[in-house]
């Protein structure tokens, strides 16, 4: 009996975790998790990738993460990666910014260039992105990083 109220208990467990996972890439892709204010406001070009804030420990300054990259969206052509620190936004440094800011930094008219300088296992590098209409990346869930569900 024990070892069945386990079983359950795990099993909710996980599907609230799947369910809340579905969620939460649904939002990324559509709309930040942290919402912008008047979404209506930005630009519908996107890169295909949703951030996250972070910081090694109390007190250090934040710092954004790219959290997910869209696996159909220019950022993973470009070839941008989970864990991926972002570093400036067209010779802009990001430090001191807002989420808010970045991302309207990153936001821009579909067809058009923005260069980001990140950070990754290696040195930091610049990858020049092209943006492409929000609306035509799929809305599919993905797993965790990026990678299609299975």
């Amino acid at each position: 009996m024990r070892y069945t109220s386990i079983l359950m208990a795990t099993g909710l467990l996980s599907s609230a975790l799947l369910a809340g996972a579905a969620v939460a890439t649904e939002q990324s892709l559509g709309q930040a998790p942290y919402g912008h204010g008047d979404d209506a406001k930005l630009p519908g070009g996107v890169i295909g990738v949703s951030l996250q804030v972070g910081a090694e420990r109390i007190g250090d300054s934040a710092v954004l993460y790219v959290a997910m990259v869209h696996p159909q969206g220019p950022a993973h052509r470009a070839g941008l990666v989970h864990g991926d620190e972002i570093l400036s936004v067209d010779g802009t440094p990001v430090g001191g910014k807002t989420y808010q800011e970045v991302v309207k930094m990153i936001r821009g008219n579909a067809g058009t260039v923005v260069k980001l300088v990140v950070k990754g296992e290696g040195a930091a590098r610049e990858v020049a992105i092209t943006r492409m209409a929000g609306d035509t990346l799929s809305k599919a869930p993905m797993g965790s990083h990026g990678e299609g569900s299975r």
